[in-house]
């Protein structure tokens, strides 16, 4: 089969052709606009994969006690059948755990600390059900631990800290509102028992979460049951698009809030900033492949000579086009095929990586204290890649198009006059 000769010259003026000063120049120049094509892709994976990897890290530690739905009573007060809310909502495929529960906020203190809480009320025997809140998490005791009619609290860590309290401790759970004396309103108090303490690795929970058994919770809140029910489903993700089912589905007259709208603002954020380092990384890898532009009007320059010959034997303006947009074009497929395993092999190696520069430089760039997470996560995803890839060959392809059509603009008859 033989090779189109457009091709063939466009790959040969990409190597740089003869051995010249000149020629060696443009070969440098080349060279460089191919690294910086793939230094710009593989930056915009690398920095795209581990901006995934911390908006995973943070969403797993989130729903290790964040359940994928949540069900409230519409009048804010118990459920009217517990039982029958669940049943309805596990006809649904997508849904594989239930579980009651009481969610209100109150204060908490231990001697001359008080601090605010959230405080729910859970099953210890469903809530494996619907979260991650593993034993391994826990420290003093499981869930277990929490049985009704004992009055006892697993508290976040941070919260625990904050307060100075141990397992085994007393703290004093302030309940809202008050009940009516001959002395005026007082406040509801009660001594719980610190049966634990739980870290999920996410400080707004950490600092802020009170698990107790759920008849407790009722008892103390003055709740005829449980407030609402706590769903698992198979695939996070569908999680809005099940909430519009259970909506038509449930018989009861219900609130129903899926995970994603409990920190859509971060989320959202998130999201924003992904966007405006995909943008801006995109702008190096667009100085990179016009680059591009200089590297070709220096080879038309000094390939004025060949064009004219080839233009004399016959040689169409298109067919001349289409040499220096195979040469420009090589220089982007190289370069984004450089791009993409460099930024691959660092994305898919950045647990392995960043460790060693700790070593080397004796210092930490994720301090445990301040982020919560210890190590640099990583998780580079089809969508990121494939778009990066397909800019980078369209901004080089750009980048050939005015010189490859000034090459072909070339009069053989000037070109030659002085040859």
């Amino acid at each position: 089969m033989q090779i189109p000769y457009e091709l063939a010259l466009g790959w040969r003026y990409t190597r740089a052709g003869r051995a010249t000063r000149r020629n060696g120049f443009i070969s440098f120049i080349s060279g460089v606009s191919m690294l910086g094509i793939a230094l710009g892709v593989a930056a915009l994976i690398i920095v795209l994969s581990v901006m995934n990897g911390f908006q995973k890290e943070v969403r797993d530690r989130m729903l290790s006690v964040v359940s994928h739905i949540e069900i409230y009573a519409a009048d804010g007060q118990a459920l009217p059948d517990v039982n029958r809310t669940i049943a309805e909502a596990r006809r649904n495929p997508e849904v594989v755990g239930g579980a009651p529960f009481i969610a209100t906020q109150a204060l908490i203190g231990r001697g001359e600390d008080m601090k605010g809480a959230i405080v729910r009320g859970i099953d210890p025997a469903r809530e494996p059900e619907v979260t991650d809140l593993a034993a391994e998490q826990l420290q003093g005791g499981g869930l277990a631990q929490l049985a009704p009619g004992e009055f006892k609290v697993v508290l976040g860590g941070e919260l625990a800290k904050a307060l100075g309290a141990r397992v085994g401790d007393q703290v004093t759970l302030v309940a809202p509102g008050g009940q009516v004396t001959p002395a005026g309103v007082v406040p509801r108090l009660k001594q719980m028992t610190v049966a634990g303490t739980f870290e999920s690795g996410h400080y707004e929970y950490d600092s802020t979460l009170v698990l107790m058994h759920v008849d407790d919770a009722a008892r103390l809140f003055r709740l005829e049951g449980p407030s609402g029910v706590r769903l698992k489903l198979r695939d996070l993700h569908r999680a809005p698009e099940v909430t519009q089912q259970l909506a038509g589905t449930l018989s009861d007259p219900v609130y129903i809030r899926d995970w994603t709208k409990q920190n859509k603002t971060w989320f959202a954020a998130v999201q924003v900033e992904k966007r405006m380092m995909f943008i801006i990384l995109t702008l190096i890898v667009a100085v990179a492949a016009f680059n591009l532009v200089s590297t070709l009007v220096m080879t038309v320059t000094d390939k004025r000579a060949d064009i004219a010959i080839l233009r004399t034997l016959g040689a169409s303006p298109g067919s001349i086009m289409g040499i220096f947009v195979v040469q420009g074009a090589m220089v982007g497929v190289i370069g984004t095929v450089a791009g993409l395993a460099l930024g691959l092999l660092v994305a898919f190696n950045i647990d392995v990586i960043v460790p060693a520069l700790e070593r080397l430089f004796h210092a930490s760039f994720l301090p445990k204290d301040i982020y919560l997470i210890s190590r640099m996560p990583s998780d580079p995803q089809r969508s990121d890649i494939v778009p990066i890839g397909v800019i980078s060959l369209v901004l080089a392809f750009l980048a050939t198009l005015y010189p490859s059509w000034r090459a072909s603009r070339v009069n053989p008859a000037e070109a030659l006059r002085y040859e």
